[in-house]
């Protein structure tokens, strides 16, 4: 079998019937393609893939390795009716999703999750907001490993991605905290723009909001709520 032989539009067409999708066989990434189909007026719930990605990227443009014949990275386009000021969220749907996908590995804020045998799944978003909240969304999804039929695993992806997605956030949120490993530990968050004189916020993870953003308890006491979308690396003891 060729690399993306079963991630044809075929085979797309037939696990997502209810959802445009794009599948080629090699683009530079999948956001790129995703983002500029959203800008086109893609709907809700289209899907890019590929066989091979030149130059795919997780949260914040951080570079990511796809094994072009094992994992599953796709992007998905999503039309959320969410304030701008919980676009983070989009984060806490997705890895919530991924960790019922896996089985319930543990979560790593703001974006992957991981077994013990390393990470089992990773995101990023791009989120493009108007004045009335959240336009749209490209979601990128990395699946490392999958040992079944891909097509299959990513439509088990967006399954659960829109589940989650549609759900009430208390109901994401109660299952999410107690799967979050990152929760009471210290952790160092370095903002963006990162290098040596960029922002650092230091202290314990305390919790996971509503907006998607971690709460960080300094040893001063005060509680900082550091969004997804303004983190460059946390660093976890």
């Amino acid at each position: 079998m060729a690399i993306g032989d079963d991630l044809t539009d075929d085979a797309l067409a037939t696990a997502l019937p209810d959802n445009e999708v794009r599948a080629y066989p090699a683009v530079l990434s999948t956001e790129s393609v995703a983002l500029a189909w959203a800008r086109d007026g893609a709907p809700h719930g289209s899907v890019v893939t590929a066989g091979y990605q030149v130059s795919p990227r997780g949260r914040g443009g951080l570079p990511w390795t796809v094994d072009p014949e094992r994992d599953v990275c796709f992007s998905l386009v999503l039309r959320p009716e969410l304030h701008a000021a919980r676009e983070g969220w989009i984060y806490a749907v997705a890895v919530a999703a991924l960790a019922d996908l896996r089985g319930g590995p543990r979560i790593t804020w703001p974006d992957e999750v991981h077994t013990a045998r390393g990470r089992a799944g990773a995101v990023g978003a791009w989120v493009e907001l108007g004045p009335h909240g959240v336009r749209w969304a490209v979601l990128t999804v990395l699946l490392p490993g999958v040992d079944v039929a891909r097509a299959a695993e990513l439509a088990r992806a967006v399954r659960a991605i829109e589940h989650r997605l549609a759900a009430d956030p208390a109901d994401v949120l109660a299952d999410y905290r107690p799967r979050c490993d990152t929760l009471g530990r210290k952790v160092c968050a370095r903002m963006i723009p990162l290098g040596p004189a960029g922002p650092r916020i230091e202290g314990t993870a305390a919790d996971v909001l509503a907006d998607g953003s971690l709460a960080i308890r300094t040893d001063q006491g005060k509680r900082i709520a550091i969004r997804p979308q303004n983190l460059g690396v946390l660093d976890v003891s």
